[in-house]
Order: structure tokens, then sequence, then C-alpha cells
């Protein structure tokens, strides 16, 4: 299954320059699914951290994880256009290289644990072969008033 950015502009809230995801490259049900993003020069971000030296902050690393996150649980519920998903924690978060203008992220979230509403998941950030971060995250997935 592959969802393009209109797809994702459906399922989350988020929009520019929050949205962190351009494509939805892999979903397996109740398992995980994979995205991706392409790292510009023109993201906005890079012109305060570091402007000399680019490397993209690590809590918008981390946003990417969710928001992945935040999909696999939309794609579970009955009403994706009347759910919303909240970032409620983090666990273990761990930076193993910078992320750098011109790198595609390929963000993966693997389901750990379900309990009604809340929900524990594994975030992964690959760049090519290698592990760029990684973090436990969990969110509340709760019906949009």
């Amino acid at each position: 299954m592959e969802l393009r950015i209109a797809e994702i502009m459906r399922l989350l809230p988020h929009r520019y320059p929050f949205l962190m995801l351009d494509r939805v490259v892999d979903f397996e049900r109740e398992k995980r699914l994979v995205a991706l993003k392409n790292v510009s020069i023109n993201e906005h971000f890079f012109a305060g951290h570091f402007p000399d030296v680019p490397v993209m902050p690590g809590v918008l690393t981390i946003e990417c994880m969710a928001q992945a996150g935040a999909i696999l649980g939309l794609m579970e519920t009955p009403e994706p256009d009347k759910t919303l998903v909240y970032f409620t924690g983090i666990e273990s978060a761990r930076f193993r290289r910078p992320i750098v203008p011109g790198d595609q992220l390929r963000i993966v979230a693997h389901l750990l644990r379900r309990r009604a509403q809340l929900w524990k998941m594994r975030g992964e950030v690959w760049v090519g072969e290698d592990l760029a971060a990684e973090a436990t995250l969990l969110s509340s997935i709760v019906p949009r008033e």
C-alpha cells in the first residue's frame, strides 16, 4: 500500500511547516508502517539550525517517527477522519548520525503494544543502510471533538 501526500494530509491534521512525511510506502496491519521524507536544504529549520553546518534537529526527527506512528494508528481505526492521535511520551531516544540536506529518511513505526486508546510503538529513522535515530513512542488515539 502506498499513500501520497494528499492521502497523508487527509489522515494527519499537520500542515506546513510541520507535516514531516512525504509518502507512505509500506503498511502491515497491526505491525508496521514505512514512510519517506526527503530532506532539502530549503527546510525552514536549516536557517537557524545551524546555518553553516545544517543538521536536522533531533526533535523533528522524533516528530517524523511520531507522525508515522500516528498514521499506523489511524489506519487501524474505523473512522480515521473522526480520530486524533496525541503523542504522549517518549522513551529511550537515541541519535546515531546527523541528518543533513540531501538525505532521504525511511521512517519505520513498529506497533509494540496496544491497549484500548494507548499505543506503544518503536520508531526508527534510516538513511540508506544507516540507523540515524530510534525511540519508543507512546500515543493516545481519541475521538476528534
